[in-house]
């Protein structure tokens, strides 16, 4: 369990914190390091697996059903989402882009 320690207006755990201050360089580069390191994205709104139907509807492609056959046998997509949100907070500190999505999405369907 990490250990919380107050410096000045900050409050800080071990692991990003170690007898600093504010005004001390590195400590903004190192907050933002550990931002970045434990961002989570979530999707907003809801998709049910009938809507990926409808965007999967005029891609034959290998990947596109090879997606949807793996969500029929997860019975959804709750665990879709999940996992990519979960892969997908490697490429947050080098942006996500719709590569890296598909990338992920084939991945999944792949498992």
């Amino acid at each position: 369990m990490p250990v919380s320690v107050s410096l000045g207006i900050f409050r800080c755990t071990e692991a990003i914190c170690t007898q600093r201050t504010f005004g001390e360089d590195g400590v903004v580069k190192e907050l933002a390091r550990f931002l970045l390191q434990n961002a989570q994205i979530d999707f907003s709104g809801e998709i049910t697996i009938e809507q990926v139907r409808q965007f999967l509807r005029e891609d034959d492609s290998r990947e596109a059903r090879a997606l949807l056959a793996k969500l029929i046998e997860d019975k959804g997509v709750d665990d879709m989402l999940v996992t990519l949100a979960d892969c997908l907070k490697e490429y947050i500190p080098e942006g996500v882009s719709e590569d890296v999505v598909r990338q992920q999405l084939s991945m999944y369907s792949e498992s």
